[in-house]
């Protein structure tokens, strides 16, 4: 079926290119409808697009990917701001780590966490839906229903943060720049893609195939850097001083390793647009940075920052308290879990011949008791993930669906047997601290996988190799789970070293694939994408987001179905669960938690509009709140 499929495009592609050789010549006439449709299309344009008769081009301010936007044309803002929110007062948040340079682009280093913000995009998205797009630095975006080529059209008031105007050069730049010296996984994804101005205010766009998913994620995400401030710069060195940016905030003042202030930019071109209205409200965020997590709660009770996201339920239900909780100086807050949301695992590496047996991955992963950890230690606060869709309808789910199955059987010979039969699932233990059954059932895989005890110490059969490795750790991070987890691998006759490494220790381990096992998040994935072939494709092994290094050809394979069924919810849902499905049952990464709540806590000073958006916190929608904050002081 997707041969066909294939097959069938790739003939209207040549019939495309006959019909407008023909046109051109005079041989035959366009049909009228056509002609219309393209009537605002330069000829030298439509010799580019080889434009079909019947290819219809479209002009819009807004686009979605999935259905239809949910904000009309002249909306005048969100639903969840308040657009006459007042702007004041200061924000301060807290990051844990240090960072020594402000290009979140560059190959090493640690830059400033919220340094890529000081780029705006072409097109920005709501916080209340998904895949939707809306104006920012671009007004319009023209494109034809092939989707190999759309042209955006520049806001003429958009700036930069000097003054200067962004132009469709400035596109242009930023892309050529991100393909000479960004990082290898964008230059491997937007490969063949062209990207070029056509005046001051209008760039093109052009991808080698046509690709709807991949053409709109692509102008709608598109940050641009200002040509005259990094044409004599290199993008994969670190940049010790702010740079030029775009966005509603500038960086004020600054100490590497120790804080960033961003303050509201008096003179920022787009306060007035639609997307802006009722956001962006404090004159001032400042972040400040902690090595360890204890000392940064210490300094959130003290007052020395607002706002705090907790995800640790022990430090949640036992250090949550004291007088300033009890007059409500400072404000508890629990959501629940609705939405997909990011996961924790521990990822092996699957480049160690120690992990290659799926059989020893499935073994360690019994060996992690989920249960007691959760009960001992988190309050029942987590649940165990078992999916790379997370609460979504991408889902796998019970046993695969006859168009599940259709989708995974051409792979049979070479997958796992189980993802044929129910969704991957964790044989859960009975949460005494035992885990006696999984630890048996661990024993008899790695005996299957060709290990043996002798002397209390697993080894392998062939080679008498001890069966040991490392779990490198942030330092300062929460690792309560891992003394457990050290004690049932013990059990087993296994030996895991514990290192513990600061941030840029980490990073730089990472990137080179230096280590055996390594605690790792999984962002929220809320559909499937072509992107997430940077994540799990076989092109993209050098790439640190994937970090266990899986990789296969039904991935790739599966994967590269998604543009074609992004039209079609219901047999992209299909495609989610199969994906789902080959992903877990190949045991990349041990599943450790998810939080069953969102818990944060923030000093009561600050109003907030009535309704919360369904994708965020919302707290870019917030706002100082004078009077609340003199009560405070006052008390």
């Amino acid at each position: 079926m997707y041969k066909n499929k294939i097959n069938n495009r790739l003939n209207r592609e040549r019939l495309s290119r006959l019909l407008i050789v023909l046109c051109a010549i005079g041989t035959i006439s366009m049909p009228a409808y056509s002609q219309e449709l393209v009537e605002s299309v330069p000829l030298s344009d439509l010799y580019q697009t080889s434009l079909l008769p019947a290819e219809h081009v479209y002009t819009a301010s807004r686009f979605s990917l999935i259905g239809t936007p949910k904000y009309t044309d002249n909306f005048r803002h969100f639903d969840y701001v308040n657009p006459n929110a007042p702007k004041g007062g200061t924000l301060r948040l807290a990051v844990i780590g240090n960072f020594d340079n402000f290009n979140r682009l560059a190959s090493r280093g640690i830059a400033e966490r919220s340094s890529d913000e000081l780029y705006e995009t072409l097109f920005t998205s709501s916080d209340d839906e998904l895949n939707s797009y809306y104006p920012l630095v671009a007004t319009a975006i023209t494109y034809s229903d092939r989707y190999q080529w759309a042209e955006v059209s520049i806001n003429p008031k958009a700036r930069f943060s000097d003054g200067l105007p962004i132009t469709a050069k400035d596109v242009e730049f930023s892309f050529n720049k991100m393909m000479t010296q960004g990082v290898p996984q964008y230059r491997l994804y937007y490969q063949g893609v062209t990207v070029k101005a056509l005046d001051l205010y209008r760039v093109r766009f052009e991808l080698p195939e046509p690709n709807r998913e991949r053409l709109l994620n692509f102008i709608g995400n598109f940050r641009v850097l200002p040509e005259h401030f990094w044409h004599d710069k290199d993008l994969a060195e670190p940049l010790s001083e702010p740079p030029i940016g775009s966005a509603p905030y500038i960086i004020s003042d600054y100490k590497l390793g120790h804080y960033a202030v961003y303050q509201l930019n008096p003179n920022y071109w787009g306060k007035d647009l639609p997307v802006n209205q009722g956001i962006n409200n404090f004159e001032y965020r400042r972040f400040d940075y902690f090595v360890d997590d204890d000392v940064a709660l210490e300094a959130f009770k003290a007052g020395e920052y607002d706002f705090r996201n907790e995800t640790q339920p022990k430090k949640w239900f036992s250090q949550y308290q004291g007088q300033y909780f009890n007059k409500g100086y400072i404000i508890k807050q629990q959501d629940e879990v609705t939405k997909s949301v990011v996961t924790h695992w521990l990822a092996f590496n699957l480049e160690k011949p120690l992990f290659a047996d799926i059989r020893v991955r499935q073994a360690l992963t019994l060996a992690f008791d989920f249960n007691w950890l959760n009960h001992a230690y988190y309050y029942d606060n987590y649940i165990q993930p078992t999916s790379f869709f997370a609460f979504t309808p991408y889902a796998a789910q019970g046993k695969p669906s006859k168009r599940e199955r259709d989708l995974l059987l051409p792979y049979a010979a070479i997958l796992p047997q189980s993802v044929y039969g129910e969704a991957y699932q964790i044989k859960q233990s009975n949460g005494d601290g035992f885990n006696r059954e999984n630890l048996l059932a661990a024993s008899q895989l790695l005996e299957q996988a060709g290990w043996i005890v002798k002397d209390n110490q697993l080894v392998n059969k062939k080679t008498n190799q001890p069966f040991e490795f490392e779990l490198l750790t942030y330092m300062g991070s929460d690792l309560k789970f891992v003394i457990p987890f050290k004690q049932n691998l013990a059990k087993l006759g296994i030996t895991l070293h514990i290192n513990s490494v600061d941030y840029a220790q980490m990073t730089r381990r990472l990137r080179h694939r230096d280590f055996d096992m390594i605690p790792t998040t999984y962002s929220n994935i809320d559909y499937p994408t072509s992107l997430l072939s940077i994540l799990w494709g076989s092109d993209y092994l050098n790439s640190s987001w994937n970090t266990s290094g899986l990789h296969h050809q039904a991935i790739d394979e599966l994967i590269g179905l998604i543009p074609d069924y992004i039209d079609d919810e219901e047999q992209l849902i299909y495609l989610g669960r199969a994906l789902d499905r080959v992903l877990t049952h190949f045991y990349p990464m041990i599943p450790m938690w998810s939080p069953r709540y969102i818990n944060y806590a923030y000093w009561n000073k600050f109003a907030k509009p009535p309704i919360k958006p369904t994708y965020s916190s919302g707290l870019n929608t917030w706002w100082y709140d004078a009077n609340k904050a003199g009560k405070l002081t006052k008390k």
